[in-house]
């Protein structure tokens, strides 16, 4: 059975989910029902809002053993892309909001990030390693064209010569490549750019305000251009629909000019999983049931595994065959290894005017 939709008169404009439900937090649910009334009532766009947010600290520690960073940065929470599986989307439950829409409508700024980021970077307790950006939302998604954090932080990082992975779909990156080149030339950047199918039509249902497959290639070549260091991020693979285009992304972000490669099974957390079948029913109702059998053979009969061990990958033949054809692709493309080290030997504050001057 479909989710409701948050209110019966609203009108969702590329929008990947369609309701509205209560966060896992919440005591009460509350659902907007039509009275019967036939009074006219005008039809509402679903239009993204913005609230900001004054943090006092950005950087956040990570300690999941199956990542390969410590910490990570993030200047934006929710995400108007609107990807319908994006496993970051029950992190707006701790804002009292919802998974489904509201996770890609109400978003939240943090416009004095750059600022608390280098006053963190300056502590002496400070500990410098590579800094992740973009893995909770994309540090890249429409809202950074008006309030350019992301670039401001990635200013901040590259005076302070401090190392930074990222990861984005929006093709916005493109706008920071004057910083972005500069930093690979001091290896201190990588970007994944993630490529989930080559179909724009699925990418269009499936992440509603994303640049399309095309435009992401595009970034990749881009980026490439520039010197900077790219991984073609096949994620999430999903059963059934993008799975079998695995070979064929990889082929088209190798002739973009990706160097390395990786993939993560689709993860269900929390909400994520109802949201998903509810738009799988609408979207893909001939293959909803193959899909979700697939999935959850790989995720031991539930729709995800949250263990360490196997939340990224799956388990099973399924994900086995999976893995083995990654592999076999990468290593045919030239892909089957990582992007070079990051160099954090560099790390120092940057000169302030009425400093003194280095002898050599």
């Amino acid at each position: 059975m479909s989710l409701p939709p948050p209110d019966p008169f609203l009108r969702l404009k590329a929008r990947g989910a369609v309701s509205n439900a209560a966060g896992r937090f919440e005591p009460y649910a509350r659902v907007a029902e039509n009275d019967g009334w036939e009074i006219a009532e005008e039809e509402r766009v679903a239009r993204t809002e913005v609230s900001e947010e004054r943090p006092r600290s950005v950087i956040n520690p990570v300690t999941s053993p199956d990542l390969n960073f410590d910490r990570s940065l993030n200047a934006y929470r929710g995400c108007e892309h609107g990807c319908i599986y994006c496993y970051a989307r029950p992190s707006h439950g701790y804002l009292g909001l919802s998974a489904g829409l509201d996770f890609e409508t109400k978003l939240v700024a943090r416009p004095t990030a750059p600022e608390v980021l280098e006053r963190e970077l300056g502590r002496k307790s400070y500990k410098v390693a590579p800094i992740a950006i973009g893995t909770n939302t994309d540090p890249y998604q429409p809202i950074e064209q008006r309030y350019r954090i992301t670039r401001r932080m990635l200013e901040v990082l590259s005076a302070w010569n401090h190392p930074v992975t990222i990861i984005t779909r929006g093709a916005l990156i493109e706008r920071d490549l004057d910083i972005l080149s500069g930093m690979a030339a001091r290896r201190l950047v990588q970007v994944g750019v993630s490529v989930t199918t080559l179909d724009a039509r699925l990418a269009r249902r499936m992440e509603p305000r994303a640049p399309t497959p095309e435009r992401r290639l595009a970034m990749i070549r881009a980026l490439a251009g520039a010197g900077v260091p790219v991984r073609a991020m096949v994620s999430p693979v999903i059963p059934v629909l993008t799975e079998p285009e695995m070979e064929r992304i990889l082929t088209a972000a190798a002739e973009a000019g990706a160097t390395a490669a990786s993939w993560i099974l689709l993860r269900l957390p929390h909400e994520v999983a109802e949201l998903f079948r509810d738009w799988l029913a609408r979207a893909e109702p001939g293959r909803a049931a193959h899909v979700m059998n697939r999935l959850r053979e790989m995720r031991g009969g539930k729709d995800y595994d949250p263990d360490w061990d196997r939340r990224m990958r799956g388990e099973g033949l399924h994900a086995d065959l999976i893995a083995h054809r990654f592999a076999i692709a990468t290593k045919r493309l030239g892909l089957a290894h990582d992007l070079p080290d990051l160099d954090c030997s560099a790390f120092a504050p940057p000169p302030r005017p009425g400093d003194q001057l280095s002898l050599f």
